[in-house]
């Protein structure tokens, strides 16, 4: 069980990339330091406290590692590389008391909702049954006021996390077709009125990679540090396989990578590409071995006649396995 939750004033990065606050004071659940670094270092000495608590690593969940790799992958109180020990003091400072005296009514949500998955955020890493943040915007907005806090126990890559801080940005508000009244009040075309605000998101997963991933999604306001390690990672890669997608100095933009099957008449290589796709780009479900001219095809077409393909297979022998 991974925990991560959202950093305050993260939205304002989305309005300037450049903007860090890592050399002046910050403020953490109410606590003041002298800088991030001295903010970071006072809660990983209180983690690295609990982590010798037999009973904190008996949580179900619990990863297997060493103290020391899980501090060093931790960013306390805001992300924790196993179950996050902040989260209490995290609900304390930012929730508030169920008071039944305050009437909370919300009609369903009845709007379609569809968004692509093109947004660069999305694309940034991809993973399994994601859901692009801005569909989820539209339900926090909807469901929630700024300050809230937003609860995601299968939260994956964290856009739910994304989803919460940008409801505190007025213009990623504004793409969801969203006008404003005054400095917070919003209204869609159907009427429904939403308040401009961050809302406060708590995210939980059992896969360790999906929790280090939503802690880097959820830290928006480092937005110009991830620009330059994805550029810097961009730049490595191209260099290393540089040589692989060069020709007489000038670089392929585009590359094939074909099936290759045996023909089941004459046993020739049958080159999937150079057989099936014609000139104008559009592949034929059946065709001609070039060699013998039997009619061929993935699949057998007993209508037509056609011989089914069988796939090509490369036999190697690895001298170091050992049984």
């Amino acid at each position: 069980m991974i925990d991560s939750t959202t950093k305050p004033n993260a939205e304002l990065a989305l309005n300037n990339p450049n903007q860090t606050n890592q050399d002046g004071p910050v403020e953490c659940l109410g606590k003041t330091f002298e800088n991030d670094a001295a903010r970071q270092e006072y809660y990983l000495e209180i983690l690295s406290e609990k982590l010798k608590d037999p009973e904190f690593r008996k949580i179900r969940g619990f990863p297997i590692g060493e103290d020391d790799d899980i501090l060093n992958l931790s960013d306390p109180p805001y992300y924790t590389a196993c179950p996050n020990p902040f989260i209490e003091e995290f609900i304390d400072y930012y929730g508030k008391p169920y008071d039944p005296n305050e009437k909370y009514k919300r009609e369903p949500y009845a709007a379609d909702v569809s968004e692509g998955k093109n947004d660069p955020l999305y694309n940034a890493h991809t993973y399994h049954t994601k859901v692009p943040h801005k569909a989820i915007m539209q339900y926090i907005l909807h469901y929630t006021v700024p300050g809230d806090v937003v609860f995601d126990a299968f939260c994956g890559t964290g856009m739910t996390g994304v989803a919460a801080q940008l409801c505190g940005n007025r213009a990623s508000v504004e793409n969801l077709g969203y006008i404003f009244k005054d400095g917070k009040l919003a209204l869609n075309s159907d009427g429904q009125s939403v308040l401009l605000g961050q809302r406060k998101a708590i995210l939980n997963d059992l896969s360790p990679i999906a929790g280090f991933i939503a802690n880097g999604y959820s830290n928006l306001d480092n937005l110009e540090g991830f620009y330059l390690k994805a550029s810097q990672a961009i730049d490595d890669v191209e260099k290393e396989l540089e040589s692989l997608f060069t020709l007489d100095s000038n670089k392929v933009l585009n590359g094939v990578w074909s099936d290759v099957f045996i023909c089941p008449n004459c046993a020739s290589e049958v080159n999937y590409w150079d057989h099936a796709v014609s000139d104008q780009g559009k592949i034929t479900k059946e065709f001609n071995c070039k060699k013998c001219a039997t009619l061929v095809s993935k699949a057998s077409f007993k209508t037509t006649g056609a011989q089914k393909l069988e796939r090509m297979l490369e036999t190697k022998f690895d001298s170091n396995y050992s049984a």
